[in-house]
This record gives C-alpha cells, sequence and structure tokens, in this order.
C-alpha cells in the first residue's frame, strides 16, 4: 500500500511518475463505471448521453481496488482531468469520446 509519506518524500518527477502510472488502470475504471451508469440510464428509458461518474465514486472506487490512500486516489482523479484526458465538469467525469 502507498502511503502519504512515500509520496510525499519522493522528489517531485518520481511523484508525478507514480501518479500517471495509474492512468491506465484509473481509466479502465473509469469506462467500467461509466457502462454501468449507462447501462442504468437505459433501463429507465433516458439518454445514455448524460452517464457520468462522480469524482468522488470513482477515487474511493480506485482506493479500493488499488489498495491506495484516498488522498493518491484523488490526486490520479485530479491529475488525468489536468491532462485532458477525462471530460470534467463540476462534481463529474467520463471518459473522453475518441472520434476517428
Amino acid at each position: 500500500m502507498i502511503s502519504n509519506k512515500v509520496i510525499k518524500k519522493m522528489p517531485e518527477h518520481k511523484q508525478v511518475q507514480g501518479i500517471q502510472s495509474f492512468y491506465e488502470p484509473a481509466l479502465l475504471v473509469l469506462n467500467e463505471i461509466h457502462e454501468q451508469k449507462k447501462l442504468s440510464l437505459r433501463k429507465k428509458g433516458y439518454d445514455e448521453n448524460n452517464a457520468a461518474v462522480t469524482k468522488i465514486e470513482l477515487s474511493q472506487l480506485m482506493a479500493r481496488r488499488f489498495r491506495i490512500t484516498i488522498y493518491l486516489a484523488d490526486q490520479i482523479v485530479s491529475s488525468l482531468v489536468k491532462s485532458n484526458s477525462v471530460e470534467s465538469f463540476g462534481g463529474y467525469v467520463k471518459p473522453k469520446v475518441v472520434e476517428v
């Protein structure tokens, strides 16, 4: 388990690398939750394009799955938003739609 003390003692570039190493697993978790939200809206007869995941829900699930602290999970979510890897609006995030 990565603790706050371990993260804070690392040099800054190592902190960034540590956070970025969680990008791919975090996006997989986000996609999974987003699909569940879309399915729920579809069952209720609502537009599934309105599906979004709260940042808190995402960070709590990442903390449980990856066995990391909530602090680190929040840092990962913030970093994903800053890197434009996800769409963010208010307290919600959803995967970015990649158009080919």
